[in-house]
């Protein structure tokens, strides 16, 4: 189902070019690049040291490439920023935490599927195997990025996929087809609206594969204040009937800790 799915040509042509939004480009030396919009950094970061270009770790569903390039406000590339990357699989799960699901009775802690780090090399590019992430209630689909000058955090931000895309993967290919339908467009989510169109992800077909291009302007100088959710934890099943995820574990930790492969830079 899912070769069926990647293999219709034009499909992303058939869309035209609504949701989609084309990689910034490089200005002119005299013009100064807008800077990528933080979001908040969610609930689910994990600060793990896992460098490595694959993250799908035998999870199913469509591949997708993410290739990043971080430059400065001049337009200039920036190399050797350690650039994270982590999203939800294809049901919207999250690895390194329990109480997920539509039912909120599944767990992942200690596992690290769908994250990963990679330092930008020469012309600042960073690029990710990965799959093309799910939804859960309440958000559009999504990935989250941080990038990282030296030992300090300069963009912590979410970037956003084509609705139309996201669409047809979701009620066409196995893994994605749930019980229900994704509550949250790209129009209707707060975090997306706020942060504009400098987290609209450019998305292309090659192959048997989506390729999924974006921007970073950043400052390497900046301090920003990244916007931590509070841990979700346990409770009583809140009105609208969905459980907070449980937060994750110092043991837990450990065994994510001890899942991630030897650090390989190239």
């Amino acid at each position: 189902m899912a070769d069926e799915a990647i293999g219709r040509r034009g499909l992303l042509a058939a869309m035209g070019a609504a949701g989609l939004a084309a990689s910034a480009p490089v200005a002119a030396a005299a013009q100064k690049l807008p800077l990528t919009a933080q979001t908040t950094e969610g609930p689910y970061y994990l600060d793990l040291a896992n460098f490595r270009t694959d993250l799908t770790d035998g999870r199913e569903g469509v591949p997708l490439d993410v290739r990043l390039r971080v430059l400065d406000a001049a337009g200039r590339s920036l190399r050797g920023l350690r650039t994270e990357l982590w999203h939800c699989d294809a049901q919207g799960n999250y690895s390194g935490f329990g109480g997920q699901g539509d039912d909120r009775t599944r767990g992942f802690e200690g596992q690290a599927f769908l994250r990963g780090s990679q330092r930008t090399d020469r012309d600042g590019q960073a690029t990710f195997a990965t799959l093309y992430p799910g939804w859960y209630a309440g958000r559009t689909t999504h990935i989250h990025v941080k990038v990282h000058h030296r030992e300090r955090a300069v963009l912590t931000t979410q970037f956003f996929l084509p609705d139309a895309l996201s669409e047809f993967l979701y009620t066409q290919v196995s893994s994605y087809q749930r019980a229900r339908l994704r509550d949250t467009l790209n129009s209707a989510d707060g975090i997306a609206l706020r942060a504009g169109d400098t987290v609209l992800g450019a998305v292309r077909e090659e192959g048997r594969r989506y390729v999924a291009l974006l921007t970073l302007v950043v400052d390497p100088a900046a301090r920003p204040v990244t916007e931590r959710p509070p841990q979700p934890g346990i409770g009583p099943m809140p009105a609208g009937g969905v459980r907070p995820m449980r937060p994750r574990t110092p043991e837990g930790l450990a065994r994510i800790r001890a899942l991630v492969p030897p650090r390989t830079e190239g």
